[in-house]
């Protein structure tokens, strides 16, 4: 457990923006911070973080809370763990007795695998400098390619020793599982045959966006053919090659600040930019880019630039994923290094100022490199230079703006020697057909989606807090909003001393007197606890709420704190508009608590409707007549408070 004191501190130095940015670019609008939203797939930014009230809200997918909710959100953590990451973050001292065996074992098979993938980092850096085997091996093929002590620091590489089990001998001497093991792909096991899977190769980490190793790359040293190079990580429930970018980790902040990032292919090219001082750089590790590591990149930046060595073949080969990023609204430039270069020797060769002059001379857009790549193969047959339009065009047609699609046609037309309008008609002719492909595949996982459904079984939703009525949400946002405001006078009857009450008194107050306390378990939660606080002079309502480590509470406060409440006719003074709540919290509070109250006779009335319906059906006139006086006396209130409220109609 954390003790509430250092949870204090933890939150008041939380501060909400500084936490986003970690993951996603923020740029200012007016008083709040604008962001493509990292939990779904967006293009127009709805994803808004508040520094004021300390919340983050997504209008697209409605994901919303504190900065405590946001990390359990995006890293997958549990509340304690989330607390433990930002205490990291902002080298806060969280004393805990050390985890027994029984503990550890209690740990979700996520967090298993994180932890077991952050020993091993540690197991083989510590290797690579510590160890005999490691410093003449592993560290001379580093220094043998140039690279600095702080360069291998920064991105953590080791080394795994030789043989056939030492790492996983090691790993289970410390007490983790061969389970994890097994999982992380660290050690394969075949019934009572085990190896390390990573023997004798130099390591390197792979970080996910808040710098957990997720999985690792490894590279042999050896000259043996029937060896793989490079070896990765398997899947597993911490890492998806299809959703990470080596480097991301390191690179994030340098592309948000530069507006920019490099993508280059494997590990090596990565440090040897950021030795050069180039960091906005990440690699795709050797694998065709996806739409989930476009979206990474598009997090932090929409310009891409893609480097390329001089191999004509792999290039041509890669060019139909690219569409890929045209196809995320990016903006694609690509770079190709002189003949017998790569990332990784350039970047030594030229450093940073050089690097830099070289691509900004050298980068070219990518519709017209390839334009300019697939003409030299067509020279003047007329058959392949239909195809090469064709391909040119796919590309063109992916484009979501129109305006860039419409300069690109024009531009495709000079090069390709093509009216403009039959460029038009072809781009016509393909977005038809994505667009057809696309609603066969919806269909197909539709399909899918519904034959799951069926053999799955049914799951009883949990009672969300969006099922309160209108009238509760609006009755907890102002016992939230204006708690301490002290408006309403009250006369003592011993003494006749008038004193001023608080909103939250007279609230609760309203609602304790008339037992009109609504059923909602939310409502309840929150309607209790502050009456328990009412006392307490520290007591700051949106804050307790917000930080609430129940997460279904923390959401609510957050939706409510977040929502945009338009200020209707009915906030008047003496005919005249006024600017805000405050000014007349004395007329509206009443009002807010007699529309609560009306809305909750309604519902008891239409309940002691069935119950009277019910006990006739049994001939239980005596319940009956009881039920009918409940009724009855209801229905004089409910006639009052219409009066009060201006005759206004509840459905």
């Amino acid at each position: 457990m954390i003790d509430h004191t250092t949870i204090d501190r933890i939150i008041d130095a939380a501060e909400i923006s500084d936490v986003v940015s970690d993951f996603v670019t923020l740029r200012k609008r007016g008083v709040n911070m604008l962001g493509l939203c990292p939990f779904h797939n967006e293009k127009t930014p709805s994803f808004t973080v508040s520094p004021a009230k300390g919340i983050f809200k997504c209008f697209g997918c409605g994901k919303g809370g504190n900065s405590v909710n946001f990390i359990m959100e995006h890293e997958n953590l549990t509340y304690p763990e989330a607390l433990k990451w930002l205490a990291k973050k902002y080298n806060i001292e969280v004393r805990e007795e050390e985890e027994t065996e029984e503990q550890k074992q209690l740990k979700d098979a996520r967090e298993s695998l994180m932890i077991v993938s952050g020993f091993a980092q540690k197991y083989f850096t510590r290797y690579l400098w510590e160890e005999n085997e490691g410093r003449t091996i592993g560290l001379s093929y580093f220094r043998e390619r140039n690279f600095r002590d702080d360069i291998l620091k920064k991105f953590e590489v080791g080394f795994a020793p030789d043989g056939k089990t030492p790492f996983t001998d090691a790993a289970q001497k410390q007490g983790y599982k061969i389970e994890f093991l097994e999982k992380t792909g660290l050690t394969i096991k075949r019934d009572d045959w085990m190896r390390d899977r990573f023997a004798g190769r130099v390591m390197f980490p792979i970080h996910n966006l808040a710098g957990r190793v997720t999985a690792f790359g490894g590279r042999t040293l050896t000259n043996d053919k029937k060896i793989a190079k490079y070896l990765n990580s398997p899947e597993s429930e911490i890492y998806h090659k299809s959703k990470v970018l080596y480097g991301i980790y390191q690179a994030k902040r340098e592309m948000t600040r530069t507006d920019k990032c490099y993508l280059v292919e494997g590990y090596t090219d990565v440090l040897s930019m950021h030795q050069a001082g180039i960091q906005n750089v990440v690699a795709s590790s050797g694998t065709a880019l996806t739409p989930d590591q476009i979206r990474l990149i598009r997090r932090f930046t929409p310009n891409i630039t893609i480097i390329y060595d001089g191999d004509a073949a792999g290039i041509k080969a890669s060019l139909r994923g690219i569409d890929l990023v045209l196809e995320e609204g990016m903006n694609v430039k690509v770079l190709l290094l002189p003949d017998g270069e790569d990332p990784d020797s350039f970047a030594k060769k030229m450093g940073s100022s050089g690097y830099l002059e070289y691509i900004q001379k050298n980068e070219t857009d990518f519709i017209q490199f390839k334009t300019r790549l697939l003409l030299k193969s067509t020279e003047n047959d007329p058959v392949a230079k239909a195809r090469l339009i064709t391909d040119v065009i796919g590309s063109v047609a992916v484009i979501p703006d129109t305006i860039t699609r419409s300069v690109y046609i024009k531009e495709c037309s000079r090069l390709l020697g093509v009216d403009e309008q039959v460029l038009y008609t072809e781009v016509r002719r393909q977005k038809y057909k994505q667009s057809e492909d696309f609603q066969k595949k919806e269909l197909r996982e539709k399909s899918q989606q519904a034959v799951q459904q069926q053999k799955q079984t049914p799951v009883v939703p949990v009672e969300k807090s969006a099922r309160l009525f209108i009238e509760e949400r609006e009755f907890l946002r102002f016992l939230l909003k204006h708690c301490t405001a002290k408006v309403f006078e009250v006369e003592d009857e011993k003494t006749n001393e008038v004193y001023l009450i608080s909103v939250g008194e007279y609230m609760i107050d309203e609602l304790e007197s008339d037992e009109l306390v609504s059923e909602n378990k939310v409502f309840q939660k929150i309607f209790y606890e502050v009456r328990d606080n009412l006392d307490n002079t520290n007591f700051d309502p949106w804050k307790h709420f917000i930080y609430h480590p129940e997460s279904q509470i923390s959401k609510f406060a957050t939706d409510l704190l977040s929502e945009k409440h338009t200020e209707s006719k009915r906030w008047t003074k003496a005919g005249a508009f006024t600017e805000s709540e405050e000014d007349i919290l004395d007329l509206l509070v009443p009002r807010i608590v007699n529309e609560y109250k009306l809305r909750k006779i309604k519902m008891m009335m239409m309940t002691i409707e069935k119950a009277i319906d019910k006990a006739a059906a049994e001939n239980n006139f005596d319940k009956v007549i009881e039920e009918q006086s409940m009724y009855m006396n209801l229905k004089r209130l409910e006639k009052d408070l219409a009066e009060y409220l201006g005759n206004r109609t509840i459905n």
